[in-house]
């Protein structure tokens, strides 16, 4: 009798419009980041990058939650400091990734988003949120200081709230963390897709160029001392200003006409 086929633990689709929809799939144990998860992640992510089709990713989860983190199971089984510092270079080689797309990813969140989960989303560049969503860096609950997503999330909210959600392992609720900059929009559940969608509609509707200009700049300056982030920013603007698609792009708001994209 042949064993069964396990299915995938990331499922991806694609519509013909360039919208690339990764699925985390270990709703069983709440979508953890396990080894073999993050690996799924990283060779999609690697192929949509080399992909110039793609416009914009997509990144949710089955089940009830998000994602709760690193799979602690599988981290408890292989105590050597040699696996954890090889466990979490591929962690942040996954976020970095991700960060490195030359394309916008949008977090689509549910349920929980704890540890490396709100990791994934304060690394991605948009998140949207259902109002059931709640977010926390609990590791330090086990003992464990969250040193990793800490990277994250305190270059999305302010020092003294990253701290605190650090120390505590405290919750905080959809709207808090849109309030503090974690995510950028919070909807009732049954209204989550529709809202992605607008804001897959907007991105669309911008020339990819530019995008992608913008995004590497973007996370560039970020890292440098103002006056170097304004060389940056003006040498950016400069290579997107002699693009076709700015040239037109202003060409039509001369002529009053939308531009032809």
């Amino acid at each position: 009798m042949n064993a069964p086929i396990a299915e995938a633990c990331v499922l991806t689709t694609r519509d013909e419009r360039g919208v690339a929809t990764l699925t985390l799939n270990r709703p069983q144990q709440f979508n953890a980041l396990s080894q073999e998860m993050m690996a799924a992640l990283q060779t999609e992510f690697e192929a949509l990058s080399d992909d110039a089709s793609v416009r914009v990713v997509v990144i949710g989860a089955q089940g009830k939650a998000f994602c709760p983190g690193h799979d602690l199971k599988q981290m408890k089984a292989n105590p050597s400091l040699e696996y954890y510092q090889s466990f979490f270079a591929q962690c942040t080689k996954l976020m970095m990734t991700i960060q490195r797309l030359p394309v916008p990813v949008i977090a689509r969140v549910h349920g929980l988003a704890t540890a490396a989960g709100c990791q994934l989303v304060a690394m991605c560049d948009l998140a949207v949120a259902s109002v059931d969503a709640r977010f926390a860096v609990s590791g330090i609950n086990v003992g464990l200081f969250c040193s990793t997503p800490a990277v994250a999330l305190s270059r999305n909210v302010g020092r003294k709230q990253a701290f605190e959600m650090l120390v505590t392992g405290d919750f905080i609720d959809a709207e808090t963390a849109r309030e503090r900059g974690l995510v950028n929009r919070v909807v009732p559940a049954d209204q989550l897709d529709a809202e992605i969608e607008k804001l897959v509609t907007s991105i669309l509707s911008r020339p990819a160029s530019a995008l992608a200009m913008g995004k590497d700049l973007f996370y560039r300056q970020l890292e440098t001392g103002i006056e170097a982030a304004y060389q940056l920013a003006g040498q950016t603007m400069a290579c997107n200003m002699i693009d076709e698609a700015a040239q037109e792009g202003v060409q039509a708001f001369m002529e009053k006409r939308a531009p032809k994209w």
